[in-house]
């Protein structure tokens, strides 16, 4: 394939509003040895990007500190971990039958060789990331989904979301058959959680606001509760024997809220902070009903390779609220900030039309 020489890129010069996003041209990165370069069909936003491109991540000695996903960011850093392209060349070392396939780039970096192994960096923060004509990523981190049922939207949300959401799901060890509750269930990683949960055969019980209840339900939530009423009360009308694993990404008050209804040996599982990150609560709650209250940092490789099985045979479709062309990635990420929407915001690079779904 022919590969320009320069590419449109949308990257951050520092930490601050969507103003620090700034459109530039530069050259087409060449990949390393292990490496590939993807000619991106879509990339989709997540709270990661508005997170990083404000610094809000802080530091273990300070919280306030501005900082990316895992440390300070290089500046310019292009913005965006959730990629779906093409493969158009290879490093040194790396199968040449890559070239021309469908794929999806795992953007974690990890600490470790090995399916186990913890994130430790994230493209779009510790690298460059997505939001561009052209991205390279280490040969092992891309998937072949050129036979997958989803169209490239689809398949871009997938990384980021419904990777953290299927390491939120393997955490819990949710099983066929135990009831789920999903917090922020609206919300790319919501609807995942919601999607992936019902998929593995549990009762799924969902918080959301009321204007997007029926979208949740399509989803494939049993019960939805409104966020603005009661939800404690809601929860244990709908569950009065309790839920087995808590699926929380919105923390806060709801985590002192919600333990009181897990029951004996159940698990809480955190992986978002959107009602707080301070949280105090009586932690009889915990031992003396085995409760297990379980921090969880998006996926490992076993989870990733999971999720992308599932893509291939059809079992998850993201839905996608809104495309916006790469140039207006400011504009998108202040939409994606209103919360007003459903699902995915997805930014397509200049010239490229979606894939449709395989089939």
């Amino acid at each position: 394939m022919t590969v320009p020489t320069t590419m449109r890129a949308v990257q951050i010069i520092r930490h601050g509003g969507p103003d620090v996003l700034t459109e530039a041209e530069m050259a087409v990165p060449v990949p390393a040895a292990g490496e590939v370069l993807v000619r991106v069909s879509a990339a989709a936003l997540n709270n990661t990007d508005l997170w990083t491109r404000e610094g809000a991540y802080g530091s273990p000695e300070d919280p306030k500190t501005l900082s990316g996903w895992r440390g300070p960011v290089e500046f310019p850093r292009i913005q965006g971990a959730d990629v779906a392209g093409r493969v158009v060349s290879v490093g040194a070392g790396v199968d040449g039958s890559l070239v021309g396939r469908r794929v999806v780039v795992d953007p974690a970096s990890y600490d470790a060789e090995g399916p186990d192994a913890n994130p430790v960096g994230l493209m779009g923060s510790e690298r460059d990331g997505g939001y561009a004509e052209y991205v390279t990523a280490p040969a092992r981190q891309v998937h072949d989904m050129t036979e997958a049922p989803l169209a490239d939207d689809q398949l871009a949300a997938l990384p980021t979301a419904y990777g953290t959401a299927l390491g939120m799901i393997e955490r819990g060890r949710l099983r066929k058959g135990e009831t789920a509750l999903v917090s922020g269930a609206s919300g790319g990683v919501g609807l995942a959680l919601v999607q992936i949960a019902r998929a593995r055969g549990a009762r799924v019980l969902a918080i959301s606001s009321a204007g997007k209840v029926d979208a949740v339900r399509q989803a494939g939530a049993h019960e939805v509760v409104d966020r603005a009423n009661g939800v404690v009360e809601q929860i244990r009308a709908i569950a009065p024997e309790g839920i087995d694993v808590g699926l929380d990404v919105v923390a806060g008050d709801l985590v002192v809220e919600g333990l009181p209804a897990v029951r004996d040996g159940g698990r809480w599982v955190v992986a978002g902070a959107l009602g707080g990150y301070q949280v105090a609560f009586d932690v009889r709650r915990l031992y003396l009903h085995n409760v297990q209250l379980i921090g969880s940092s998006m996926h490992t490789p076993a989870h990733f390779e999971l999720l992308m099985d599932l893509a291939r045979r059809g079992e998850i479709a993201p839905v996608i609220s809104a495309t916006f062309p790469l140039h207006e990635a400011a504009r998108a990420q202040e939409e994606f900030a209103h919360r007003r929407h459903v699902g995915k915001i997805v930014l397509i690079p200049p010239g490229r039309r979606q894939s449709p779904a395989a089939g």
